[in-house]
């Protein structure tokens, strides 16, 4: 073999060796290998019981949330969707009142509050993807009833100022919390600090089912007992239907598997945190925008968003690295078809519009190596120039 030939395929060897491995945005059977044993008993010991519906798990489960998150109450859903519609109902939010929200958010949000025929409004947002809260007075009208904050990737919003808003114009507070389990602001958890905290147990969030569940937090006992009664049609015994309800029950086998995974949530967080470290080490490059941590804040990193100028190409250069990736969310609310009839057209939320273009989500899960996440961070670079 020639020098000129051996000298190519070391160069080749050498400039594989240094590309990251396959990074997935998401690994969920590296989760199930290592829970693989735990499932297989939970699913023996939920199916031995025959009890599938609520009962045992699903209380143990609310117990267990509710001490982790220090309120007196937590109810099981099905959903985060069904979690913030609950809440709104059991607040008395209804036809011809107004919530106000950002448009940047999942659909959910802003459907939650149209199903209950109230009037979305939306608020513009800040640099770090949150409702801005001078945006929310600006939008105050007598009409307003309450204020649903979203929690967007794991970063609190600035609750101290939403609460002394909420308490000016006498505002309920429903927190979206479906992406900010565990995340805290000036000390007080995600989903503790409104009239009711929505949370999603969605597989792809950080305490994630193998399915669709959700609940609600509250520190109000009316709050709580009417949710109870409403997620079950409303049954108050097996033959009295007290409130024409819904039926939004959590299945046991889902809550059985939440509560092994809340034991594990903190490790899951810190890990994810330290990958958001490496992140912000290693992106070196003035093209991209990294999200910080505020001194007030902890946040437990659903998502590492990142504002990257050229996104599209940089996603598509992550992709043939064979990095996963993904976009949270690349068409706000208010321009969605659906939204045609509430009255926005494009410029009229400027910041929430240009970041649409500009966001991109990274890997940051546990099961990442803090060698993939420098690779990652590495690809990036190189994308740039860096």
């Amino acid at each position: 073999m020639g020098r000129k030939r051996l000298l190519s395929i070391t160069l080749d060897h050498i400039k594989a060796s240094q590309m990251p491995h396959p990074v997935p945005f998401v690994d969920f059977p590296a989760q199930y290998k290592e829970e693989k044993s735990e499932i297989a008993e939970i699913v023996d010991r939920v199916f031995s019981r025959g009890e599938f519906i609520g009962g045992t798990e699903v209380e143990s489960l609310e117990k267990d949330l509710a001490a982790y998150l220090g309120v007196r109450d937590v109810i099981a859903l099905n959903s985060g969707t069904d979690a913030l519609i609950l809440a709104m109902a059991g607040l008395g939010i209804g036809a011809g009142d107004e919530v106000i929200t950002p448009p940047n958010s999942f659909v959910a949000s802003t459907a939650a509050i149209v199903h209950l025929g109230a009037q979305p409004v939306f608020a513009d947002v800040g640099d770090d993807q949150n409702i801005d809260v001078a945006d929310i007075r600006r939008k105050i009208t007598p009409r307003t009833k309450a204020i649903m904050p979203v929690h967007l990737t794991g970063r609190m919003c600035r609750m101290d100022e939403i609460m002394a808003l909420a308490r000016e114009f006498n505002l309920k507070v429903i927190e979206d919390a479906a992406q900010s389990i565990g995340s805290r602001y000036r000390g007080r958890l995600s989903g503790t600090i409104g009239d009711a905290g929505c949370f999603s147990c969605h597989p792809l969030k950080n305490l994630n089912a193998a399915g669709d569940s959700g609940f609600v937090s509250t520190n109000d006992p009316a709050l709580a007992s009417w949710i109870r009664l409403a997620r079950n049609h409303g049954l108050k015994d097996r033959n009295t239907v007290v409130r024409f309800g819904f039926v939004s029950r959590m299945d046991a086998l889902q809550a059985a598997i939440l509560r092994m995974r809340l034991s594990k949530l903190d490790a899951v967080i810190e890990r994810r945190r330290q990958n958001a470290a490496i992140y912000r080490e290693h992106i070196k490059t003035n093209h991209v925008q990294v999200p910080v941590c505020e001194k007030d804040e902890f946040n437990s990193f659903h998502l590492f968003v990142i504002q990257a100028d050229r996104r599209d190409e940089l996603q598509r250069h992550l992709g043939e690295h064979g990095i996963g990736s993904s976009i949270h969310y690349p068409i706000p609310i208010h321009l969605q078809p659906a939204a045609t009839g509430l009255g926005h057209g494009p410029g009229s939320l400027p910041v929430s519009e240009r970041q649409s273009g500009r966001i991109l989500s990274l890997p940051i899960h546990q099961f990442a190596s803090g060698r993939q996440i420098e690779g990652v961070a590495r690809t990036i670079n190189e994308f740039f120039g860096a």
